[in-house]
């Protein structure tokens, strides 16, 4: 192998422009392909800019050329030559240094590569779980290596637009105390505390409060968190976030600052202008419209309340599920109707996957409907429902009954399914939206008892405060989330900093007072010496950038990231350690099968 002494590089690849033409240039990167068409052989050199062609010609440099003949894909080489404009006949439109190539004069071959596993190129089809494998690999396609750089330019793009707007980037803690609430803790044994643990963040949200008591008032940091919960195709078991809290704020201030950051980003990303303010949705407006408290509003099929209707049918399940307090909703699938009985029958596995117990349906026809249901129905109760439901010829109506929770999952899933099928979905538009006005409180069945609905420092709504002592359900709370096409990509809220309220709160959802301090005993003892009012909020980074990247699939975006159940391909992380780094930590395994 030969080296680069007294060689230096001049331009990445598609750094060159026609203006370069005639320039001698050093280019260095790895072999994409070679062709041979004898006395000419042609190499494709790929590093992170993208590609340029390089030519070797016997007739010029017969030496050179057998050398070139000796490459392979994935070779590392550098090349001195002259920047040169191709014939017009050559010009390969598809290829953004299409007009451009390199009369290599001069070789060096740095290292040697075996064959790939897989090809690397632009849009690989090659099984992912080897492509994770053998990461590295991977992280030279053009596509991949867009996104981590894309990722870069959105930290980039945050730094610098909350530096502008008197925001510190402040470090916290990757080793802190374990505050089970939500998902549960990655633990970290301690060597010179034995017996004792620390806790992975699973987000900054103690520390984030501290730097407000500190008075530091406006705080950011692009931070890892870390959770040990089952994973989707969007979530990592650690991940980064976007994470700031301000002081002497109200949620108005939070939004304002973050439609600004969302618009920035988009400005300087994409080329696109997302006017403000953002459209807002309130929790509960966004489950009886769209079946879901993070709504793709880019397309219609809402669903509709036809609990009214039916409540006194004949037909037992939708008169049952109203009678128990739950309800009956629906969604005209336009134009549907040609569905079928199979394509009906399937939406129907949709629901129950959401542990619905079935989906009714209505297809009106020229001369009437057909349905399994309409026996059922009175002609009132059907001309009735086809009148709520905007319904016309040639639609497709789907119920489903039960309580609401039930409904509206399942309903809010199905209608996300038919956008698809149906093509409603328009995937070159973004579509940002607020969610506001969450409950403070939801009623946790297994423990029997009030939980936060976010966490417990959440403040509630000042009109709503009365309510904590006479009915908790109606106490809404001062959280907001950020949609982002369906996606969750934030979400925050003003927190409690008064010590008589959140001591009411943490006795609400079940806390002793010693439980309290166990738990948060610092943040209470802070909260002794005058914190001011303050709120803030969290994006999810990756998740971000994976939807600016034009991506469904997380691990896109990821330089290293885990799988479906939480392990590394490539490193095989998790793995055994040495019995004797478990002792130094006191710890002694025990074999799940002997549980």
């Amino acid at each position: 192998m030969e080296t680069l002494q007294g060689m230096k590089r001049t331009h990445r690849c598609a750094e060159l422009t026609v203006n370069d033409a005639g320039k001698e240039v050093v280019l260095m990167g790895w072999v994409q392909r070679r062709r041979d068409l004898g006395a000419l052989i042609f190499i494709t050199l790929r590093d992170r800019s993208g590609i340029m062609q390089i030519v070797f010609n016997s007739d010029t440099n017969p030496e050179l050329h057998q050398k070139a003949f000796q490459l392979r894909s994935e070779y590392v080489v550098a090349v001195r030559g002259t920047l040169a404009l191709r014939s017009p006949k050559d010009i390969n439109r598809d290829m953004p240094t299409g007009e451009l190539e390199v009369l290599a004069t001069e070789l060096r071959l740095l290292s040697k590569s075996e064959t790939p596993p897989f090809f690397i190129e632009e849009n690989s089809d090659a099984n992912e779980a080897l492509r994770l494998k053998y990461r590295y690999l991977d992280l030279r396609r053009p596509d991949l290596q867009r996104n981590i750089m894309l990722r870069h330019r959105v930290a980039k793009i945050t730094r610098d637009y909350f530096d502008a707007n008197g925001f510190l980037e402040i470090e916290t803690p990757v080793l802190t105390k374990s505050t089970p609430e939500g998902a549960r803790d990655y633990l970290v044994p301690s060597r010179v505390h034995p017996g004792k643990f620390y806790a992975l963040p699973q987000s900054p949200q103690l520390f984030k409060q501290l730097l407000m008591v500190s008075g530091f008032d406006r705080y950011m940091q692009i931070t890892k968190c870390f959770r040990d919960e089952d994973l989707r195709a969007d979530r990592q078991p650690e991940f980064t976030q976007i994470d700031l809290e301000m002081s002497f704020v109200d949620v108005e201030d939070v939004i304002r600052i973050n439609e600004g950051f969302i618009q920035t980003v988009f400005r300087e990303v994409l080329g696109i202008e997302i006017p403000t303010p953002f459209k807002r949705l309130t929790f509960k407006e966004a489950m009886e419209r769209y079946g879901s408290d993070k709504p793709d509003t880019r397309f219609g099929l809402e669903l509709v309340d036809v609990s009214d209707l039916v409540k006194d049918s004949g037909f037992k399940v939708f008169a049952d599920a109203v009678a128990g307090g739950g309800s009956v909703r629906a969604i005209n699938a336009k134009g549907a109707g040609s569905f079928s009985r199979k394509q009906i029958d399937a939406l129907g596995e949709v629901v129950k996957t959401y542990k619905a117990k079935g989906l009714a349906w209505i297809v009106i026809e020229e001369d009437g409907v057909k349905s399994p249901i309409s026996k059922f129905l009175s002609e009132k109760e059907l001309s009735d429902l086809i009148n709520r439901l905007n319904g016309e010829k040639g639609d497709l109506l789907l119920f489903v009954a039960d309580k609401n929770e039930i409904v509206f999952d399942a309903l809010g899933h199905l209608r996300l399914d038919l956008g698809k099928k149906l093509n409603l979905i328009d995937n070159s538009k973004y579509d940002v939206l607020w969610v506001t006005e969450f409950p403070l409180l939801e009623w946790d069945e297994e423990e029997k008892r009030w939980v936060a609905k976010h966490h417990p420092f959440t403040s509630p709504m000042d009109e709503d405060i009365e309510y904590l002592d006479t009915d908790p359900s109606k106490v809404r709370a001062k959280a907001y989330d950020i949609i982002l096409n369906g996606y969750e990509i934030g979400g925050g809220s003003i927190r409690i900093h008064n010590q008589e309220l959140q001591n009411k709160m943490f006795n609400i959802i079940g806390f002793t007072a010693e439980q309290a301090r166990e738990r948060f005993g610092f943040l209470l003892e802070a909260f002794k010496f005058g914190p001011p009012p303050h709120g803030g909020l969290a994006f999810g980074f990756d998740r971000l950038v994976m939807l600016l990247a034009g991506t469904d699939n997380i691990r896109d975006v990821i330089a290293f990231p885990k799988v479906q159940n939480a392990s590394d391909l490539m490193t095989n992380a998790p793995d055994i350690v040495d019995e004797k780094q478990l002792e130094e930590l006191c710890i002694k395994t025990v074999d799940p099968g002997d549980q």
